[in-house]
């Protein structure tokens, strides 16, 4: 792997961390009472992003922590807790979300996830850091590339469920910025410019 990609991405247990802080902000996101196309949106952003990070987790975390732990309780628990997390994805996939068990099934996700996470932020990437700890660049560099190819042929799908998950106001105010930012720049590139 190209030394500078190693050097420039963040750790192994760095990158897990932020893909912990990314759903559960959407989570918090979620509310009973919100719009059924923007529950829609928030539910399948968490779900790609936690589909993504399982595999991620699979396929290079897991097997790097299995070649130096010890003590394998909370890692040998990880794969059955991600595929029942898949089980609720795929039941939310079926639901609409004005169905009767949307919200329920979301909060089960929700509380399933939060546990996982826990389990992982207290155990295994503290044991991560002091067992992996010359290979965390290499092996958060191997996370990214993989990423990427992981998220390439969703890329539609994020983008469209990142905009629909917005609220209103906050794209409102984002349109603005754009408009008054376009402003700016038109009428400054019309003065001559001087060093004074």
């Amino acid at each position: 792997m190209n030394a500078i990609a190693k050097k420039l991405s963040p750790t192994i247990t760095n990158m897990i961390r932020m893909d912990h802080t990314h759903v559960l902000e959407t989570f918090h996101q979620y509310e009973i009472g919100t719009k059924p196309r923007v529950k829609q949106a928030l539910v399948n952003t968490a779900c790609v992003a936690l589909e993504i990070h399982a595999q991620l987790e699979e396929e290079i975390f897991y097997p790097a922590m299995r070649t130096v732990s010890t003590d394998s309780a909370v890692l040998e628990k990880s794969y059955p807790e991600h595929d029942a997390m898949r089980t609720l994805i795929a039941q939310l996939r079926a639901m609409e979300p004005t169905d009767a068990e949307y919200d329920q099934t979301f909060m089960k996700l929700m509380r399933d996830v939060m546990h996982h996470v826990a389990d992982e932020e207290t155990t295994l990437l503290p044991d991560a850091e002091r067992l992996l700890t010359d290979r965390l660049g290499e092996l958060g560099a191997e996370m990214t590339k993989r990423r990427l190819q992981l998220a390439a042929p969703r890329a539609g799908e994020i983008a469209y469920n990142t905009v629909r998950g917005l609220p209103t106001t906050s794209m409102l105010v984002a349109a603005g910025a754009v408009l008054a930012g376009t402003y700016l720049v038109k009428r400054s590139s019309r003065r001559p410019f001087s060093f004074r």
